[in-house]
């Protein structure tokens, strides 16, 4: 059984593999991966990894050697592939269905330099919650053993240790559903199956919440006096006034899913792209994971899908169609509105797409559906990745193609696609530098807006705002720099993904700095938005901390106090205007006679509860959700949530205090604090 699914993964290829590396894959769409390599029969000893390699959401380095029992996929990835982003569901799922004898790890073998910092690959697994180990093998050492060709690719290992078979790009569930049900079968059967869980210590464990999670894309209405914030990681759209960053509504439950209805109801999955009607009643929302259209009705306050089926399309390119609710899309970034159209950066299938807003039918607009640097005839021209679109006041519409790290301009007048700034020879030729044209460097860029005249561009994986002159070609750094968080005339930024203009000034979704940064065009002078009225962020019944066991005490017992200290990091104090809450309850020999919990701004600590101990044991619980500030700066705050939970047992010889106290001390993560580029722009 095994040698035959070896065989059978060995001769199909998916030709959706997002780039080979080294090559332009213009003269092979699917790279040299779509030649089989070698015939796997089982009996292949698949080579050990690398020492001196970092590794991700693990204690320890792993070894191929002590997985010897289980079955092993190896994903070999790189961060701004939208490809490998697109195998992570089925990834998840195949964890799902073999939750005991299937260990996934991801190869990180990255293309950009910016993707070979494991700091900032650290940053894209808690943005998509990976929870597999991850080794960071920016220097192709595990890729070169496996002689991978593109991104992504998967490979399969036996209980044994012996290499079965592979596919590069989309498309594996279900083969690799049934390899593994066999392996897992003819191992079993022979006793040589390992069902213990493995190790993990997951690099979100132990971090602060942030009340912005990794913004993909913002969008500021100056005539309404408001900036809508796609808060991509908690699955929801921040409304608030665009003078004073008041909020006055979420657009979301923070749960992830594909569901219509009304503010508090519906959901979302990893939105991007914002696009306001004329009007300003309707905001167009780019609901990317869901690969989905969403409409918000923003005077009643619904949500409703327009395009888009919910699951990825199967066939690439996809089609359009006449019904846009039946029409499958792939992965839509970024939205622009241009007279009774709306623009779609499809990244996943490296297309802009376009449909009425009459929201009669969804069809491509321009590019091949090849991931290419071409330019061109619309329906010859190649792109790679679109991931920001904007239109000028001319009707030229303009894009970041991302993997091509280049901006590119479509001209409806003509028909025609050129390349504005950045590379068109290859998708490997990026870089950081200044100059006219194609003689300029980007890298993956994600964000582009057309405001007077300029291109403002969000230089993504150089950390950099960018302006780019359309006519000349022009560009030119505005500011940023190494990645980081600093405001004022030399401001830093982390993996900026977004960014509009309006009244002279620019707006920016701080991907990894989890906030919304203003950069004054007049002054050069950049601040943090302050989004203020912290209890329309809260997300309700979605429990966002963690838990944490504590030690076991021992109380004497009467009546006395638990007393909760809470620490803060250095420079850091809890906020005086925003409410903060904290609960006590237990099960057993203690209890709370009277006020259990604390819901009002601005907690001290040590905080004191009247309890009563009676002689037995107990499971003390204390929930905590605290907002804390920078003492200078309280735009730049953070929420802990975390449930403590404490064993106590009440006896008379523990050491007698009258009356008795239950200390119960919690430190807030300094180093996830401290770090700048983790700290979220919110003020109550």
């Amino acid at each position: 059984m095994r040698t035959i699914y070896g065989t059978v993964l060995c001769t199909l290829f998916a030709l959706t593999a997002c780039c080979t590396q080294g090559k332009n894959p213009s003269a092979d769409p699917a790279g040299s991966a779509a030649k089989p390599r070698v015939s796997y029969a089982g009996t292949i000893q698949a080579p050990e990894f690398p020492t001196g390699l970092d590794w991700l959401n693990t204690a320890r380095p792993l070894t191929l050697k002590s997985l010897r029992g289980k079955v092993v996929v190896l994903d070999f990835w790189t961060y701004g592939c939208i490809n490998c982003f697109h195998d992570f569901p089925w990834l998840l799922k195949l964890e799902r269905d073999f939750p005991d004898t299937l260990v996934v790890i991801g190869v990180h073998s990255a293309k950009f330099s910016e993707e070979g910092n494991t700091r900032n690959i650290r940053e894209v697994i808690l943005r998509y919650g990976l929870d597999y180990p991850v080794v960071n093998d920016s220097q192709f050492k595990v890729w070169n053993q496996w002689n991978v060709q593109a991104w992504p690719t998967l490979e399969i290992i036996d209980p044994a240790g012996n290499v079965v078979g592979y596919r590069a790009g989309e498309g594996f569930y279900p083969l690799f559903k049934k390899v593994i049900g066999s392996l897992v079968a003819e191992f079993a059967a022979k006793g040589l199956i390992d069902r213990r869980p493995i190790s993990l210590r997951l690099e979100k464990e132990g971090l602060p919440q942030t009340l912005l999670s990794f913004p993909g894309k913002v969008h500021a209405d100056p005539r309404g006096n408001r900036i809508f914030i796609a808060d991509t990681d908690h699955n929801r759209i921040i409304v608030a006034a665009l003078d004073s960053g008041d909020v006055t509504s979420v657009i979301g439950s923070g749960v992830a899913g594909l569901q219509d209805g009304s503010y508090s109801t519906a959901e979302f999955n990893h939105e991007q792209g914002l696009a306001l009607s004329p009007d300003g009643d309707t905001l167009y929302v780019a609901d990317t994971v869901n690969h989905a259209i969403r409409r918000v009705d923003l005077e009643k306050q619904t949500v409703r899908t327009i395009a888009g089926t919910g699951e990825q399309a199967a066939l690439y390119p996809p089609p359009g169609g006449s019904d846009a609710t039946k029409v499958a899309l792939s992965s839509p970034w970024d939205l622009a509105l241009s007279g009774n159209w709306l623009y779609i950066a499809m990244a996943g299938c490296h297309q802009i797409w376009r449909m009425p807003l009459d929201g009669k039918g969804i069809y491509p607009y321009a590019g091949s559906g090849e991931e290419d640097t071409d330019d061109g005839p619309l329906a010859r021209a190649s792109f790679a990745q679109p991931s920001g679109i904007t239109v000028g006041p001319d009707g030229r519409i303009y894009f970041a193609s991302s993997e091509g790290s280049s901006i590119r301009m479509i001209d409806p007048a003509k028909g025609t696609v050129a390349t504005i700034a950045g590379s068109s020879s290859s998708l490997f030729d990026f870089g950081d530098k200044d100059g006219i044209g194609r003689a300029a460097r980007l890298q993956h860029p994600l964000g582009v807006v057309a405001y007077r005249g300029k291109l403002y561009v969000a230089d993504t994986y150089n950390n950099k705002i960018k302006v780019v002159d359309p006519i000349t070609g022009e560009v030119r750094t505005l500011a940023g720099g190494a990645a980081g968080w600093r405001d004022g005339a030399q401001p830093l930024f982390y993996e900026p993904g977004g960014i509009d203009a309006a009244g002279g000034k620019l707006y920016i979704a701080d991907t990894n700095n989890h906030s919304i940064r203003i950069l004054d065009l007049s002054t050069g002078l950049t601040s943090t938005l302050a989004l203020k009225g912290i209890s329309l962020l809260d997300r309700g019944d979605v429990y966002l901390g963690k838990t944490v066991r504590l030690g076991a005490v021992s109380v004497a017992p009467g009546r006395g106090t638990l007393r909760l200290q809470v620490s803060f990091p250095p420079g850091f104090s809890p906020n005086a205007e925003a409410p903060s809450a904290v609960t006590v309850s237990s099960a057993g020999a203690v209890s709370f006679p009277s006020t259990a919990a604390f819901n009002a701004p601005g907690p001290r600590f040590p905080m004191d509860f009247p309890a009563v101990f009676s002689p037995g044991t107990s499971v003390v619980t204390v929930d905590l959700s605290v907002v804390y500030c920078r003492e200078v700066e309280s735009s730049v705050c953070l929420i802990e949530q975390a449930r403590l939970v404490v064993p106590v047992s009440v006896v008379a010889s523990a050491r007698s205090q009258a009356p008795p106290v239950l200390k119960v001390s919690y430190d807030v993560d300094r180093t996830a604090a401290g770090g700048s580029p983790q700290l979220g722009g919110i003020q109550p």
